[in-house]
């Protein structure tokens, strides 16, 4: 794991992790949750639906921001309270992701004065088919 403090992360710093979705990630996403809709479960269902095809729950794939806060940066303790969301395509097992976090501001004043701290971010996710071979 990779980790900043509060003090050490500046505008413009970033991080990114690199995953492959399964099939058994989502199951298990799914199961965890109770998401029993059948778009994301059933393919003869979902087949039938605009998306032709089992698709990721959309906060499945924005769970992996997580990911990045709390092993890359800030790192191991952190803990971010809200996001935004606008999902733009279907992830589907085999696809391929690039959450990235990336730091806009930090309140350096506020650590200095003992004030919580905090870290305003954005976070893009971009992704791709797999390829598989």
């Amino acid at each position: 794991m990779i980790g900043k403090t509060i003090a050490e992360i500046g505008p413009g710093d970033h991080a990114a992790l690199v995953r492959l979705v399964e099939e058994d990630d989502i199951a298990s996403f799914i199961d965890a949750v109770g998401d029993l809709n059948p778009v994301h479960s059933d393919a003869a269902y979902a087949a039938t639906t605009p998306f032709k095809g089992p698709i990721a729950p959309g906060i499945f794939t924005a769970g992996l921001i997580s990911a990045v806060i709390g092993t890359r940066l800030p790192g191991p303790g952190a803990a971010y309270l809200s996001q935004s969301l606008k999902f733009v395509k279907p992830v589907r097992a085999g696809t391929r992701s690039l959450p990235r976090w990336t730091s806009s501001r930090c309140s350096a004043s506020a650590i200095a004065s003992g004030s919580r701290p905090y870290v305003s971010t954005s976070a893009a996710r971009r992704f791709s088919r797999a390829r598989r071979g």
